[in-house]
């Protein structure tokens, strides 16, 4: 079973339109859509933005509807002048850029006394998405590396060159990391998949909207022609 996580109901309403739907579920507030899609037995759900909501929602998809898989599919903000607004990323690793027990000794981002500092996607995943995506949004360049969460919208080109500098991460956004945690903790396969939306600096949020509906709609056919592969 494939758990299908969008942070924002226009991330999961064109997935949930070509999904043969078998039964919606609430739980936490959230209405998790189980049934077919592209021929896979997928779940998908709207997780709501921020990453307790996102680890709570891959939480789930694993406890009740046994998913060994996890996607999260999204908008996110580049971090990289390569990458341009509507570009893709894949996740080879994610971790929190606003994690930060520094005084205790750990390098910033680090959860204290956990294993890892940041947490592996599917080395298989990652592949099938690249290759997906190539095939998808042929217009588009794709790129693989880290991704960077954090509950904050960056719109600063200060904050932004902090979070480049402790983590060299590709993208940032606001729920990655806590599906990763989640999926690292449950040992159950995971890819946070990201289209970029805005430059992540000052001019974020001019950008935001103009851009938002055309990343989602690279990232919907991303998923349409990956979903086969698996």
């Amino acid at each position: 079973m494939i758990g299908i996580i969008g942070a924002m109901e226009e991330e999961v309403a064109a997935l949930k339109d070509d999904m043969e739907v078998q039964e919606t579920i609430e739980q936490a507030s959230m209405a998790f859509c189980k049934g077919t899609l592209c021929g896979k037995e997928v779940v998908v759900v709207r997780s709501g933005i921020g990453k307790v909501n996102a680890g709570i929602c891959a939480q789930i998809l694993v406890d009740r509807f046994q998913v060994d898989t996890l996607i999260n599919t999204g908008i996110a903000g580049s971090l990289d002048a390569k990458i341009d607004i509507g570009d893709m990323v894949i996740s080879t690793d994610a971790l929190y850029h606003d994690m930060d027990a520094t005084v205790f000794g750990d390098p910033v981002g680090q959860v204290p006394r956990m294993d890892t500092l940041a947490f592996p996607a599917d080395e298989t995943l990652v592949q099938k998405a690249v290759q997906a995506n190539e095939k998808a949004n042929p217009d588009i360049h794709t790129f693989t590396g880290r991704i960077a969460s954090g509950d904050q919208f960056i719109s600063s080109q200060e904050v932004k060159e902090r979070i480049v500098e402790n983590f060299h991460p590709l993208c940032v956004e606001m729920e990655g990391a806590g599906i990763a945690h989640a999926a690292y903790l449950n040992k159950v396969s995971c890819v946070i998949i990201r289209a970029i939306s805005d430059k992540a600096d000052n001019s974020a949020t001019m950008d935001y909207p103009a851009f938002e509906r055309k990343a989602i709609a690279h990232s919907v056919r991303l998923m349409k022609e990956l979903l086969p592969m698996l």
